[in-house]
């Protein structure tokens, strides 16, 4: 029997009104991004049967991001956070409703579908790393880890509900009503957000110039706990990254079906949601840096497995014990990169993890739609799943400090930086 320190921490939830509003706003409004994603996703596929088609998707969503995830970290740093997070999510919100416009519309361009995503993750790069910087300042550093594990709670659950609806709805009434969702999701994010007290900067606002951008980076490249963060993640999004894959694996070897697609795209996050239910243990974690790679070692050996088997529930268990590993992956980096910021430079690397976040995933995302043109889906995959441990493996040995760091550790970083 399961006892209740084993569970998920919920205590922000119970201490923090602001915090709660926030998470189920910003919770609702991403399951509407996935519905989203798979809707596109979707839309491409049947435009063009490719699976390049949609690697270059994940292209023009990574492109904003890389180019201007660092400068929308940056501006978090020199203004009020709220008032920008605002107005970004309210482009992110006309964008939205401009792809549901498309689809009832009936409109069958590919270049239009790249265009809109590439507007989409323009307003994401400037949102995401100034929304990022508000745990710690509605939550005391002893809750940061547990309200890290429920943010990442709700958007593994938006990956499995959104996904598995999607192919539902997509089956039922076509991938026009996954576009609405998503479009109407946004005014829970805006209530969340609006309701905050003012966010300005701790310690005065920095200039907007490449030079603050320049410090920010050096920050990161100079501390190896943070480096050996990013460097893990990447290594899981780029090199391990099989997304793309799964139609063109779907169509192979399950008949195509889109609720089978909706399946298969959801998997991971059913195995993210389970590890976070019994997430407890996480607050006895003593090396953080080590559980990071162990997760990505276990990501890699399933995405190695979805390659070699040809059932569908093997695959679909392959597939949530990856999202078990990636979440817990992801709790421990979000948690790594608040303790060891000050909030002087948090826009900034929270801008760097933005970019190491969705970037990477895009760049695996070309990486694996190229592989899958010339290889079949299974061997692209198994591909996939042994270059990221071949990378884990090197990781660990090149960044010693990382495999060793603690909170401790990642507290006195961000001391010794003020």
């Amino acid at each position: 029997m399961l006892r209740w320190h084993w569970f998920m921490d919920t205590s922000p939830l119970r201490e923090s009104p602001a915090f709660r509003r926030l998470w189920l706003g910003t919770g609702i409004s991403t399951f509407g991004g996935y519905m989203n994603t798979f809707a596109v996703t979707l839309q491409l596929y049947n435009l063009t049967h490719s699976s390049l088609a949609i690697g270059l998707a994940g292209l023009c969503s990574g492109i904003p991001t890389m180019a201007f995830g660092l400068l929308g970290g940056s501006i978090g740093d020199s203004m009020d956070r709220r008032k920008l997070v605002l107005a970004a999510t309210s482009g992110q919100t006309a964008v939205s409703a401009l792809f549901a416009a498309q689809a009832f519309i009936g409109v069958k361009l590919q270049w239009l579908l790249y265009i809109l995503l590439i507007a989409q993750s323009l307003f994401g790069a400037i949102n995401a790393p100034a929304r990022r910087t508000f745990l710690p300042r509605i939550l005391p550093k002893h809750r940061i880890q547990a309200g890290a594990a429920l943010n990442t709670a709700f958007t593994r659950f938006g990956e499995v509900a959104g996904p598995s609806l999607a192919g539902i709805l997509a089956s039922l009434w076509g991938f026009q009503v996954c576009y609405a969702i998503d479009t109407i999701s946004f005014a829970a994010a805006l209530y969340g957000v609006a309701r905050l007290p003012a966010m300005p900067p701790e310690g005065g606002a920095i200039p907007r110039n490449l030079r603050s951008i320049g410090e920010g980076l050096r920050f990161v490249v100079t501390q190896p706990v943070l480096l050996g963060a990013f460097l893990a993640d990447l290594n899981v999004t780029v090199l391990g990254a099989i997304t793309p894959l799964l139609p063109a694996l779907n169509a192979a070897r399950f008949e195509g079906r889109p609720d089978t697609l909706g399946f298969l795209m959801a998997a991971t996050g059913i195995g993210g949601l389970m590890s976070l239910i019994i997430s407890g243990p996480l607050r006895h974690l003593s090396r953080e840096g080590r559980g990071i790679l162990f997760a990505c070692a276990f990501w890699s050996m399933s995405v190695m497995g979805v390659g070699l088997v040809k059932s569908l529930w093997l695959t679909l268990l392959l597939l949530a014990i990856a999202g078990a590993a990636d979440t817990i992956l992801v709790v421990l980096r979000s948690t790594l990169v608040q303790v060891s910021t000050p909030d002087s430079y948090r826009g900034r690397v929270s801008g760097m993890d933005y970019v190491v976040g969705t970037g990477g995933p895009r760049l695996g995302s070309v990486r694996a739609g190229l592989i899958g043109t010339v290889l079949p889906p299974g061997t692209s995959i198994l591909i996939s799943g042994i270059s990221s441990l071949v990378a884990i493996v090197i990781l660990s040995v090149s960044i010693p400090e990382f495999a060793a760091y603690t909170t401790q550790a990642g507290e006195t970083i961000a001391d010794e930086t003020l």
